[in-house]
């Protein structure tokens, strides 16, 4: 390979670093290194425009390295643990998506927003942030600013409602565990359900994070049906199906098949441990390539309407949650 293409790999992973080291310093903890990775590219793009023959590493970091990525983050999912934490935990994992999405996605409709910015929101919202964002947008064939934008505006939402849910959770009148379902299922991204969770104490903790991965396995069912939507929407001709040709992005049963191999409890929790830390890497990685394709002039054209449905969307599903853990849990 060309010396400029691990120039771009160079890149994104000195970007990587410097966003993990960012993320070490007090409450800028709760944007995560994810955010920090693409916030970087991008400003780095804007001041120092990266030269044509580091592009090809760039690209593979944004493609390549996140599916490995998202791969090896399966290493801290255990399927038992969702299957202990019983129906109620999961149906609201499942309910939490759906509304999520239904909600986001219905107010840009309803304003007007654009719609590729705000399904990817959408799914950020419902699911789980930046990651879901990324894979999805590679069915919906998104821009990388687009892209760039929806990751920016589920950032936003994220860190705000965490600081709003450490604030007021002496007032919800939730137990412990009931607190756990409610911001496992309603906060975007891993970071700030950690964040939030732990102000319940280890119960509130343990299960969001339950609830939250099993978000993040709904993901394989989600991008599978995106895949196919798109593929009956954009054909040309009465061909038969083929699942070879279907665009879903297979690599998400690698992190199923990781989850499994993790469940098994045959790997060592300090060698899970290393595969996680080593899969943030690679994400970050990868979000840094996204960023550094991306300038800062691409959100003014954008415009606020798919921050204020992504904002209106959180507002419903949170208000949702809040009542499940309240009255039904």
């Amino acid at each position: 390979m060309k010396k400029g293409f691990w120039h771009g790999i160079g890149l994104t992973f000195f970007i990587a670093v410097i966003a993990k080291l960012a993320t070490l310093l007090p409450y800028i903890s709760l944007i995560g290194p994810l955010v920090f990775a693409i916030l970087i590219g991008m400003l780095w793009n804007t001041f120092f425009p990266v030269r044509a023959e580091w592009e090809g590493g760039i690209e593979f970091a944004s493609k390549k390295l996140l599916r490995a990525g998202i791969i090896l983050l399966g290493m801290r999912l255990n399927l038992g643990d969702i299957a202990s934490a019983g129906w109620p935990a999961f149906l609201w994992a499942v309910g939490s998506v759906l509304i999520g999405i239904g909600a986001v996605y219905g107010i840009a409709r309803a304003i007007g927003a654009d719609k590729t910015i705000s399904f990817l929101t959408a799914c950020g919202t419902g699911i789980c942030g930046a990651a879901a964002i990324v894979a999805v947008a590679s069915q919906v064939k998104a821009k990388p600013e687009q892209t760039a934008i929806s990751v920016a505006i589920i950032a936003i939402l994220g860190t705000l409602f965490t600081f709003v849910y450490t604030l007021v959770y002496p007032v919800l009148e939730l137990s412990s565990e009931a607190f756990g379902m409610f911001a496992g299922g309603t906060l975007h991204e891993i970071a700030h359900v950690v964040a939030a969770g732990d102000v319940g104490g280890t119960e509130a903790l343990d299960f969001a994070l339950v609830v939250k991965l099993t978000r993040v396995m709904l993901l394989v069912f989600v991008a599978g049906g995106v895949g196919i939507w798109m593929s009956r929407k954009n054909k040309q001709s009465a061909e038969k199906f083929n699942l070879k040709t279907l665009p879903i992005p297979w690599f998400i049963f690698g992190f199923l098949a990781v989850s499994a191999l993790y469940t098994t409890g045959i790997v060592p929790e300090a060698v899970a441990s290393v595969f996680v830390t080593l899969a943030y890497l690679l994400m970050a990685m990868s979000m840094a390539g996204l960023g550094l394709n991306v300038k800062f002039g691409a959100f003014r054209s954008a415009g606020m309407k798919p921050f204020v449905a992504g904002l209106g969307g959180t507002i419903i599903l949170v208000l949702v949650g809040y009542m499940y853990a309240r009255f039904v849990f």
